[in-house]
């Protein structure tokens, strides 16, 4: 699996790239911009950006959003791709079919260096799903008020920072944390555990997980 030009994941089950499609299509829907494949042995990790600060300063939070998949073939593959162009993929696929072509073009993205620790999560608490989904949407009615008709990007970047950035509840996580868990089809009826470890929280459920870094600008955690 050294070419790139012909490396493809091969998934346990046709399912899991049936559910990669549906992540990565809400994905796609709140930023067209990339989804960093993290494959590690048997397990492939879909990272994606839901919010994060544009210009330096900025109080937008750094949100991602990750679904884990069982892989048939173990792998040590770490790349960021268009998100179009492994939606032009997973389109061709079949109903039955389990590989996942890589796309040969890679992106840079900033968010892609500040990954979340992989140890020492805390056990915060517990969040509802109702909850969660009341304060999303709270929120997206927020934002649409304060935006006017055809802003500049500072007016949108601004709106964004300031309703996602703000704290969901005492634990400091922020707000935009549930926008991500709304967008990404992660909320049911239940509920996500709340851990953190520093300055990074994490929203985790059986649809997913997640990521939220609290504090402001685009800069090294």
């Amino acid at each position: 699996m050294s070419d790139l030009l012909t490396q493809s994941f091969r998934f346990a089950d046709a399912r899991d790239l049936a559910d990669l499609r549906t992540f990565a299509t809400r994905a796609k829907a709140v930023d067209d911009g990339a989804i960093r494949l993290q494959a590690a042995g048997s397990v492939l990790a879909a990272y994606v950006c839901v919010l994060r600060p544009r210009l330096l300063g900025e109080s937008t939070p750094t949100i991602l959003g990750l679904r884990t998949m069982a892989l048939a073939e173990p792998s040590a593959t770490d790349v960021t791709v268009p998100l179009s162009a492994v939606l032009d993929r997973l389109a061709r696929a079949g109903e039955d079919d389990v590989e996942l072509p890589v796309p040969p073009a890679t992106v840079s993205e900033s968010w892609t260096g500040v990954g979340a620790p992989r140890t020492g999560w805390e056990l915060v608490g517990t969040l509802a799903d109702a909850g969660l989904r009341q304060a999303a949407e709270t929120g997206i009615s927020e934002v649409a008020a304060i935006v006017p008709t055809n802003p500049g990007m500072l007016i949108v970047n601004n709106a964004r920072a300031t309703v996602w950035g703000r704290e969901l509840d005492a634990s400091g996580i922020p707000l935009g944390a549930a926008f991500a868990a709304l967008t990404l089809g992660f909320l049911a009826d239940g509920e996500q555990k709340l851990y953190r470890a520093g300055r990074w929280f994490r929203l985790s459920g059986p649809r997913g997980h997640v990521l939220a870094r609290s504090g402001s600008g685009l800069q090294q955690p």
